[in-house]
């Protein structure tokens, strides 16, 4: 479907008192937004887990962190859209810096970030009283050309947020690289390493989100 933004949203299961908005990664070009090979790879693992849990994938107008703010609007637009009296937002590397800035919706309780990119200047204040978890991958690392967050990057994020009040955790997953899955030129996802290990401590997180 269509977001007042011009974005699309795409729904996995009904939406009730819960809702769980997925919001991707990006790149320096500007250029337009495609479904995340991760977050639709983890939809579908933690969908039939999650019977009771919607989940929305938001594809953006444009997919770049020169674009940030317009990211983050197609995001808003979802949580708007989908309508779940609370909501957990998961955001892949780029989508990390989107979630959190849209974790300022009194709807949104909390953020669960994969391989975020949370950069310094990114006001995580919008955390306050929420509860913020990472998942990192012990060997991403950013490389000429191929994209990439390090951990100490999104443990300064998460460290700076608790220090503003925000609760949660974060998890090394040894061996993980950035992301979760890949799609390949025929359209297939391939599961990167460990991300067996992703859906679980993810899943984990959601099952407390639902519980609460």
């Amino acid at each position: 479907m269509k977001l007042a933004t011009g974005a699309e949203l795409r729904v996995t299961g009904a939406v009730g008192e819960c809702a769980v908005v997925c919001v991707a990664g990006g790149r320096h070009r500007e250029v337009d937004g495609t479904w995340s090979a991760s977050v639709e790879w983890l939809v579908r693992e933690l969908a039939p887990r999650l019977p009771g849990l919607a989940f929305a994938e938001v594809r953006y107008r444009v997919k770049s962190w020169r674009r940030l703010e317009s990211c983050v609007e197609d995001a808003r637009a979802a949580v708007f859209e989908v309508g779940a009296p609370r909501v957990a937002l998961i955001g892949f590397s780029m989508g990390g810096a989107v979630a959190v800035a849209v974790a300022a919706e009194p709807r949104v309780v909390e953020v669960v970030g994969l391989a975020p990119w949370i950069p310094d200047q990114l006001d995580v204040t919008s955390l306050r009283r929420k509860r913020l978890t990472v998942v990192h991958g012990s060997l991403d690392r950013w490389l000429p050309g191929i994209p990439g967050v390090s951990p100490a990057h999104s443990r300064k994020g998460f460290d700076r947020a608790r220090e503003r009040g925000a609760e949660g955790r974060y998890v090394l997953v040894p061996g993980g690289v950035h992301g979760v899955a890949l799609r390949t030129p025929w359209g297939k996802l391939v599961a990167l390493p460990k991300a067996r290990r992703w859906a679980d401590l993810v899943e984990e997180e959601l099952r407390r989100f639902a519980a609460a």
